[in-house]
């Protein structure tokens, strides 16, 4: 794949990062701000049961809601897919061909599903989103490094799995060599889960509903954003490596029109 390609395919990648990213920015502001809206509301009401100078100094807003649910939100995720778009298309270059005979949409689709579980389901299933209110304001340094270690591992794990899934296949075929790579990924991330400390700063009173409610949204914008990723750079990719032939609507490969 020479130069040109690849920076083809980087602008197409950043552009379907962007892409997702409003379709993540659509579920965000309609499925997961009012369950922050929510948590809000819960921590101002124990603020202001505490003493008037805490709630004197809670009241002091750097940024207004209004903003931050708006454009504060559309910033970030959008900023968030452009990037995660152009990082996904250097990846898809080195793995298309390399991961199985698979046609640009497939290994796009394959490379955006695997990342989704690499970047965010893996170290979500160890430390979960978490609504304002719930954790100490004290850990959130070390919340923070636990989080991001466990997205390390799971990501250089994920690459392990891949090269030791390769290096099985001449011996015991792609099938088994793909089981036991998966199955000793699953074994050191239970490991990890195990042996990484435990963080549960969930305060007693907060309902239960309202926890799982914003840590399914939160999952919905990500699995949203990496699916919708993987559609749109397909198709983008599949367009650019393989101009000359589209599929009819019969299913067969048919000439592109000039």
């Amino acid at each position: 794949m020479n130069s040109a390609t690849v920076r083809n395919l980087l602008v197409r990648g950043m552009l379907a990062g962007l892409a997702a990213g409003v379709l993540a920015l659509v579920v965000a502001y309609f499925l997961g701000e009012p369950y922050v809206d929510k948590a809000i509301g819960l921590e101002d009401a124990h603020s202001h049961g505490g003493s008037h100078g805490d709630s004197l100094e809670h009241d002091v807003e750097v940024v207004s809601r209004s903003l931050q649910s708006t454009a504060g939100l559309a910033t970030g995720v959008l900023v968030h897919g452009v990037a995660f778009g152009g990082i996904a298309a250097l990846a898809f270059c080195f793995a298309l061909g390399r991961v199985g005979r698979f046609s640009p949409r497939a290994t796009a689709l394959l490379l955006s599903g695997c990342a989704l579980l690499a970047v965010y389901v893996v170290p979500f299933l160890k430390y979960p989103a978490n609504p304002p209110a719930v954790g100490e304001e004290d850990t959130i340094g070390g919340r923070t490094a636990l989080y991001f270690l466990m997205v390390l591992l799971s990501v250089l794990l994920a690459v392990a799995a891949t090269l030791l899934g390769k290096r099985l296949a001449p011996t015991l075929g792609t099938w088994y060599a793909t089981v036991a790579a998966v199955a000793a990924f699953a074994v050191v991330i239970g490991l990890a889960y195990a042996f990484l400390p435990v963080v549960d700063e969930v305060p007693k009173d907060f309902p239960a509903t309202l926890l799982w409610r914003f840590r399914l949204s939160a999952l919905a914008i990500q699995v949203t954003q990496w699916v919708g990723f993987g559609l749109i750079f397909g198709e983008l990719a599949q367009r650019l490596l393989s101009p000359r032939s589209a599929t009819s609507p019969s299913g067969r490969e048919v000439p592109a029109a000039h």
